[in-house]
Parts: C-alpha cells; structure tokens; sequence
C-alpha cells in the first residue's frame, strides 16, 4: 500500500479490527518514511448480478446510483444516514441472496420502496412517483390510499404521512 502522503511503497499495519456489521476490517497504517498514519478500508468484493433495465440493457450494479437516489427521495426528511446505510445494506443482501447473474432492475426498485414504505412514508412517495412514473394527480392519490391501506403493518415506526388528519379536519 502507497503512502497518501508521501507515495512510499512500503507501509505497515499497526492495527486492525473489523467492524460492528462483520463486513469491513479497519487498518491503522504508518509509513515507514514519513511515518505519517492513515487508515484503510478492507472489504469483500463480490461479484453481484447484472441489472436488466426495461429496455432489455443490461448495467453492473451501482450502490452510489442507489444511494443518489435514495437521498433524492430522502431530502429534507428526518432520517438518518445510518438508516440509508441500512436501507443500501439491505438491498445488496437481497441482491446477492438472489443467486442468478441477472435481475431485472424492476425487482430491486421494489425491494427499495419497501425498505422506504418502513423507513419514511414520504421518500416511499417520492421514490415511487418517479419509478412508476406517475402521469396525474390521481396516480399519486392512489398510491397514497394503498399506503394507508398498508398502515397498520407499518404504524409507529416513522413521522405520519399527513401528519394528525383527523384533527386537522376536525378544526376545518
């Protein structure tokens, strides 16, 4: 491993632990030159499915696409970056677990609103305006009324979608 700082070839590992999830190891490294310090980063690459997009192309798997999007549907809401982490974790676990060499992008665009249908029922909208491309007002009235079909399941969990309705309507 090259030094950040100084481009030597040679560092070497002072410590290393692995992480909470079991997933990464962390390496504390010095440089024998400069014997500046730094972390790296070590995790296991595999190799996951190819995406089939609708139009029958086919795309290598992008976490940051995934990650653009969901924090597009995500702004301005109350949530975490570590629940997107988890949302991201989630739906490459599901994508591994799938064990073929291509999915169709249509099944891992639905893994994504249902972790968002649990984590915020607004980016769930978001999200879903855009992947189902909703035409009119009606298409978003519709799925709105799915989710509170859906409630009960998913109740308590997050802020309301429409905040208290009854009594706004009550003081209306």
């Amino acid at each position: 491993m090259h030094c950040p700082f100084c481009q030597h070839e040679d560092t070497r590992v002072i410590d290393s632990r692995v992480s909470e999830d079991g997933a990464t190891i962390r390496r504390r490294r010095e440089c024998e030159q400069c014997s500046e310090r730094f972390n790296t980063f070590e995790t296991a690459e595999i190799k996951l499915p190819a995406l089939v997009k609708s139009d029958g192309r086919r795309e290598a798997f992008d976490e940051r696409k995934l990650r653009i999007g969901l924090e597009r549907a995500l702004q301005k809401r109350p949530v975490s970056s570590d629940a997107v982490d988890n949302v991201l974790r989630e739906v490459v676990r599901q994508l591994r677990g799938v064990n073929e060499r291509e999915v169709p992008s249509r099944r891992v665009g639905e893994w994504v609103m249902d972790e968002l249908k649990r984590l915020d029922q607004v980016a769930y909208v978001r999200f879903a305006s855009v992947y189902r491309r909703f035409e009119d007002v009606q298409a978003f009235r519709e799925e709105i009324e799915k989710l509170e079909r859906d409630l009960p399941e998913i109740e308590g969990l997050q802020l309301p979608l429409l905040g208290n309705v009854q009594n706004i309507t009550r003081k209306a």
